[in-house]
């Protein structure tokens, strides 16, 4: 079995291969595709250098993936692969040496070093993976790179200094095996190494470092060499540059337009790499936390291509390069049989329920586009996110601020008191700024901070006219919660409400609901089939009940449920390799299942899919069973997925795997399993009588209003006339 998976698998990268290199490319080396460099292996995930992240990149790539070493001496002149020249960040050496005054690797030999173990040196990731491996020696990494090496030098002149010659080690290196790439970001070790590298086996690569720090051989500025490229090729092949220096940044993280390094440099003969590629950094805004469309920037833009990337995730380069580069997204056809419903328009990028949002999320792609039904205090129906006002809009920098009032039978709140809609007009709401959702905030990831307050809301009628002016949607999707509390408490049906709408309603319609009662109510009073109505399930489950499922096929076509109810992960690491039945009981029962929510930013994916939206989307709809649909609050990723160049031929990664890379001394324990659905969590009353509300005492009616009117207008009329009188008189 698993000579046939290796099989498979070989047949699959030459097929991504064969369409990677029959694309033209703008690169300088012939045409060929970008390099994909993996920086310490697979070291966004496990600890950089270590066996396991340097594994890690043959099992999700292919052997063309070049492996990245950064070189260190020990004192007796072994050679071995660290990210920096102090060991005591990115190891355990202080725990081991806790006499030593300085942890480098020049201060033990490499039999001390053997004994050291890693650890993740990026405090932000996990440290599930700490002191599971120990250095490696360069000679095994090689073993492990069948493609070649790249070496980085970052200190050759410090080694120097204690009687180690890296120049000499890296010449005798170099006859022993394959190295491809040797960069460094001193100018005096690669002229030393001129005579020695042969082009057409090895390239010397010049590494730029930030633009203010200063080059010591030259004295000038990394920016400064940067403009002078006929220097550089004096004695290097190529130059490696962190990624601003081709796509400049501001200060607000938005991107400005590109320099022309990469035109200059080809102009010159010089291949350019670009480095500082990591999944789980905050980018900018541009790339909507997307990091396939940030690499897509740098090879797919029209006017130039990199000839490599150096990245922490190597996997995401590599499908960028075979998968999605050079797509037509007009002229290619879909090849997953997967409907993208939106979440709130394309709110990952705009204001939840605007029309902006809603227009994003056509441009970008989507299937079906959704209004969250709310009522305002004139019962007019409308489309926001939340019920609360607070959450969505400007409306506590307003006069209506002291309209707050509690409703501890709305979930959302939390039991803290809110300004509903239903107690603003509609014109009212209309006066109000929409507020970009940001549910990652705790994290420190903001949406597009320049699309806040931008875009208007729509009243429902407003958004049943939308399929009219976009012919691409195959329908729209309207939900309706908190129907027992506005009836009880509000007087309102947003029921009716919904549907006298729907009466002009031209396209396709779902209604979707967390309550069987809601449903309930449109099945029957719009006659509506169990194929137009959506139940949510909304709690994570591991499993479904038959008599549930049966419940639910009684009155709903379709169920939405969460992404953990697929696949179950705690502490971000999932722990099995195999999904939940849910999925094959709700479909074998004829059901639809759709899958939310499936968002960009890199912390709402278990670490089993690499910081990367488009994995974990490819995991959901390959996978067995498929789903029949992704809810998402960035419909251009899954759009864009749906239409990739090896859609079938990627390998699928599995879940549960990275389990036994781990630290079993740091593994949190397993969680206890979520619940089962069962039928007593799906049954529930019909909902009750809509109760009239009195009118309240300051506010008059408005037959009373028009009769003071008519009063005042008499009184008015006949004090003129008295007036005009004595006047006369």
């Amino acid at each position: 079995m698993a000579s046939f998976r290796m099989v498979f698998l070989i047949l699959i990268i030459f097929f991504i291969l064969q369409t990677a290199s029959s694309s033209s490319w703008k690169t300088l080396n012939a045409g060929k595709p970008p390099v994909v460099i993996a920086r310490g292996g697979f070291s966004g995930l496990l600890p950089d250098s270590s066996d396991s992240a340097y594994g890690m990149v043959n099992l999700t790539t292919a052997p063309d993936v070049t492996l990245w070493c950064d070189l260190q001496l020990t004192k007796d002149n072994a050679g071995i692969c660290f990210p920096n020249l102090n060991f005591d960040n990115g190891s355990n050496v202080k725990n081991v040496y806790p006499n030593h005054k300085e942890w480098r690797s020049v201060d033990f030999t490499w039999k001390e070093l053997s004994t050291v173990t890693l650890k993740q040196d990026v405090f932000s990731r996990p440290n599930i993976f700490d002191g599971v491996s120990n250095i490696l020696p360069i000679e095994e990494v090689a073993k492990i790179g069948t493609s070649g090496l790249w070496l980085n030098i970052q200190h050759s002149d410090f080694y120097t200094q204690h009687n180690l010659s890296m120049r000499n080690y890296v010449v005798s290196l170099s006859s022993r095996m394959k190295i491809n790439f040797i960069s460094s970001p001193e100018i005096s070790f690669l002229k030393s190494m001129k005579k020695d590298a042969k082009p057409t086996k090895t390239k010397l690569i010049f590494r730029f470092l930030n633009q203010d720090q200063i080059d010591p051989f030259t004295n000038q500025s990394y920016a400064s060499l940067a403009k002078n490229l006929s220097y550089i090729k004096k004695f290097a092949s190529g130059i490696l540059v962190p990624k601003f220096y081709i796509w400049p940044i501001s200060s607000d993280l938005y991107l400005q337009p590109h320099t022309s390094l990469v035109t200059d440099a080809h102009r010159q003969g010089l291949q350019v790499f670009a480095s500082d590629f990591a999944n789980d950094f905050v980018v900018a805004y541009n790339y909507s936390y997307d990091p396939t469309t940030e690499y897509l920037h740098f090879i797919d833009n029209g006017n130039f291509s990199v000839d490599g990337f150096l990245s922490d995730f190597p996997l995401t380069p590599y499908r960028a390069i075979n998968c999605f580069s050079q797509l037509d997204k007009k002229k290619a056809k879909k090849q997953g049989n997967v409907t993208i419903i939106s979440k709130n328009g394309a709110s990952g990028d705009f204001t939840d329920c605007t029309d902006l949002a809603y227009e994003k999320a056509v441009r970008d792609g989507v299937d079906i586009i959704d209004c969250t039904v709310q009522v305002s205090k004139d019962k007019i129906p409308f489309c926001m996110s939340s019920i609360d006002l607070m959450n969505v809009t400007n409306v506590f920098d307003t006069s209506f601020r002291n309209l707050s009032s509690t409703a501890s039978e709305i979930k959302e709140t939390n039991h803290r008191s809110g300004i509903f809609t239903f107690s603003l007009t509609m014109s009212q709401i209309q006066t109000l700024k929409p507020v970009i959702s940001n549910p990652h905030r705790e994290q420190n990831l903001f949406r597009n901070p320049r699309n806040n307050n931008l875009g208007k809301f729509l009243t429902l009628s407003e958004f049943l006219l939308l399929p009219n002016r976009y012919s691409s949607l195959s329908g729209i999707l309207i939900k309706v919660e908190h129907a027992a509390y506005l009836a009880t408490h509000q007087g309102i049906s947003i029921v009716d409400a919904v549907l006298d709408e729907l009466k002009r309603a031209t396209s396709k319609i779902l209604i979707q609901s967390t309550e069987k009662s809601v449903l309930m109510e449109f099945k029957e009073k719009g006659k509506m089939s169990n194929e137009e109505l959506v139940y949510v399930v909304d709690e994570d489950i591991n499993d479904v009940t038959d008599s549930a499922v049966k419940d639910i096929k009684s009155f709903a076509g379709s169920v939405v449920i969460s992404k953990k109810s697929v696949v179950p992960y705690h502490e971000e690491i999932v722990r099995i390799q195999n999904e939940t039945n849910v999925v094959p009981k709700l479909r074998s029962s004829g059901l639809r299942v759709y899958v939310e929510t499936f968002s960009n930013e890199f912390v709402t994916q278990p670490f089993d899919f690499f910081s990367d939206p488009t994995v974990e989307i490819d995991y959901f709809v390959r996978g067995y069973p498929e789903v029949d649909g992704i809810i998402t609050d960035f419909p251009a990723t899954t759009a864009r997925y749906i239409k990739n160049q090896c859609y079938r031929q990627m390998g699928m990664i599995r879940t549960g795997e990275l389990v036994p890379l781990a630290n079993k001394e740091i593994l949190p324990p397993a969680e206890v399993p979520y619940p089962s659905l069962v039928d007593s969590n799906v049954a529930e009353p019909p909902l009750p009588e809509v109760r009239s509300q009195p009118p309240p005492a300051s506010a008059p009616t408005k037959a009373k209003s028009k009769a003071q009117e008519v009063q005042v207008s008499f009184n008015v009329r006949t004090m003129l006339v008295l007036v005009s009188f004595f006047v006369i008189v």
